[in-house]
């Protein structure tokens, strides 16, 4: 029996954004393939329980070892401990996060590249992380078989930015866990939702991300701001995790004296998105780049409007769905925004066009994508 390995750690330690991406792949790629022999490796396991296996044929390979000591021996000290001493003899190892392990000499590689943000907008990143990734991430992309993308957009950055050859880079598109379109929402857990995080019945705004400047979420304050008097008690919604370079953005809602206005809410579980989303007057999601964007298809599928950026995977993502806007006009985010909250007409076909967008983009699919690519190489 073919086995491949595939590095679980995202999955394990992040709970959006790459972590969620990985959980939700792993977890269909089990529901379709019940023969191949999966090793899921995870760096740094012992912080917390592991979660259940997603599939009879899936298995552990634990280390405890976290992974800021696995990044200087393997990518600092280049030390060439291969992963098989973790996962054993695979034909494959599917390095998950934009880093590739080394590897034995017989065994293909198949690495994710999510975005290159790093590069096209560089204060996305600390710089300590930048510098490790602009030295790591270029190296595992000449080493790997084959490299899946999260979008065209970041295919075609891989091109620019690397020279990496077309037919060495498949896109792989997300998808959407159906608990975003089939969740109920009762007025009970709305009721609950806007006390918990002091909304009171005012309308809001949502938006979904690590608080970061890659986010934009400063120009989208400043939007909310400048709204017009008759909707001056909007409140923005920002779940998200902090991130780095975050205090501009806390120092902007202060200056601009509307701490009651904007609700940072931290990091939150995938169950609660569906009842922000559908309790919002819809997602505001102007960021200046991203690998895919997967709360846009998210708050689609929970049947609000959504407002993003007219940049990068986004156009890919958004298809006819949503309004468009240049990520660095703050006229047009206000604009956005006021449509959002009064054009009842527009609202309608957006959440009409968008039920139908997302339905395009499934795990499933995804996972089926996945498998092919697997027995390609294997």
């Amino acid at each position: 029996m073919t086995a491949i390995g595939i590095d679980y750690t995202p999955a394990y330690e992040q709970g959006g954004g790459i972590g969620r991406y990985v959980r939700e792949l792993i977890a269909s790629l089990a529901e379709i393939d019940t023969e191949t022999d999966y090793r899921l490796f995870v760096m740094g396991a012992g912080q917390k329980p592991l979660p259940a296996l997603p599939g009879q044929n899936f298995r552990w390979r634990p280390s405890s070892i976290t992974p800021l000591w696995y990044a200087r021996v393997w990518h600092r000290a280049r030390m060439p401990i291969p992963i098989e001493r973790w996962v054993g003899d695979v034909k494959l190892f599917h390095a998950t996060d934009f880093v590739l392990p080394p590897t034995r000499r017989g065994t293909k590689t198949l690495l994710t590249v999510h975005d290159l943000s790093f590069v096209r907008v560089p204060d996305s990143a600390s710089p300590r992380l930048k510098a490790y990734l602009d030295a790591v991430v270029p190296r595992s992309v000449r080493r790997a078989d084959h490299i899946l993308a999260d979008s065209q957009a970041t295919k075609d950055d891989l091109m620019a930015l690397y020279n990496v050859p077309p037919d060495k880079v498949t896109v792989l598109l997300s998808g959407v866990n159906p608990r975003f379109n089939t969740s109920l929402v009762t007025g009970e857990q709305r009721q609950a939702l806007r006390e918990r995080y002091g909304i009171g019945d005012w309308p809001f705004i949502v938006a979904v991300g690590t608080v970061q400047p890659r986010k934009n979420y400063e120009r989208l304050i400043w939007a909310l701001h400048s709204l017009p008097p008759e909707l001056s008690k909007t409140r923005l919604v920002i779940a998200g995790g902090k991130g780095w370079l975050d205090a501009p953005i806390y120092r902007t809602v202060r200056e601009l004296k509307i701490e009651g206005r904007v609700v940072f809410t931290g990091f939150l579980d995938d169950d609660l998105l569906p009842a922000l989303y559908k309790t919002s007057s819809g997602l505001a999601f102007p960021s200046i780049y991203e690998g895919f964007g997967l709360p846009i298809l998210e708050a689609m599928a929970c049947g609000v409007p959504v407002m993003t950026s007219n940049v990068s995977s986004m156009v890919e993502v958004a298809g006819q769905a949503t309004m468009l806007v240049n990520p660095l006009s703050i006229d047009e985010i206000r604009q956005s925004l006021v449509a959002m909250l009064t054009d009842q007409a527009l609202c309608k076909r957006l959440i009409e066009a968008g039920f139908q967008q997302a339905s395009h983009f499934t795990w499933t699919r995804a996972a089926t994508e996945l498998r092919a690519i697997y027995q390609q190489l294997t």
